[in-house]
């Protein structure tokens, strides 16, 4: 699901699970299991998708499929990687190689630069119009990455941007030709990772603390059970088998 190739202590993770990176429990433990495997190995980690697909989020078919026990398990499984991901102590780039969408996106967002391919591809967080509630620590990543002008219309309309809007909008840092993506995104990893470990790592941790803080609160507590609730409701999983009958299966 995670394949791995490191050079110059860069470790590139491309996700390659499906035809869409959809996220499952699966890709999500082993996303996590892989960063905490090379973190050991390499100065920094270049996160990526393959074809015109970076991840279309969470895989909707299966979390109506296998029901509550399962989604409650996708979940924490989310919520791990995200927080893998957003605290991950080394530089780690995003290189964005086409539609990054709902959870997809928030995992780019989580990155401490953003580089997409300017030719192909949308990002954003339509979960909503899916009708699914965000868990804490997505919201919060949305919130940390996103300028505050555009925060609220990206979460509450579900908005999506096509890359020089994307750009335009702060959404992602870069845009680059596709050919031209992965030495780019290497090459920003080995510019952040040529500052010294401690140093980089201590103030990362600085700037990522409002975000941890936050998650700490007894209110993210309980509106991440109250989420929990809310993805196995009649109305929530009502909504997103309306969605999937809309788009997915047209």
């Amino acid at each position: 699901m995670i394949e791995v190739k490191e050079a110059n202590g860069i470790a590139v993770l491309q996700m390659q699970h499906g035809k869409a990176n959809a996220l499952d429990v699966e890709l999500c433990t082993e996303l996590k299991g892989t960063l905490q495997q090379v973190e050991s190995t390499s100065n920094a980690v270049v996160l990526t998708g393959r074809e015109k697909i970076f991840s279309a989020g969470v895989d909707l078919v299966r979390m109506l499929n296998d029901g509550d026990e399962y989604r409650s398990a996708l979940l924490a499984a989310l919520g791990d990687v995200l927080h893998a991901l957003f605290f991950y102590p080394k530089p780690l780039i995003a290189a964005i190689n086409g539609h990054a969408i709902a959870g997809g996106c928030i995992l780019a967002w989580a990155a401490d630069h953003r580089i997409m391919i300017r030719d192909h591809g949308r990002i954003g967080v339509p979960e909503l119009t899916v009708g699914v509630p965000f868990p804490p620590i997505a919201l919060e990543i949305i919130r940390f990455a996103t300028p505050p002008q555009h925060f609220r219309q990206l979460v509450l309309r579900g908005l999506t941007y096509p890359p020089e809007q994307a750009l335009a909008s702060g959404l992602v840092d870069e845009l680059i030709a596709s050919e031209a993506l992965s030495e780019r995104a290497v090459s920003c990893a080995a510019e952040l990772a040529s500052i010294p470990p401690q140093s980089f790592g201590l103030t990362k941790l600085q700037v990522c603390r409002p975000v941890f803080e936050k998650l700490q609160q007894d209110w993210s507590q309980n509106m991440a059970a109250q989420v929990n609730e809310a993805w196995n409701s009649a109305d929530v999983v009502a909504a997103v088998q309306a969605y999937v009958d809309k788009t997915l299966r047209k």
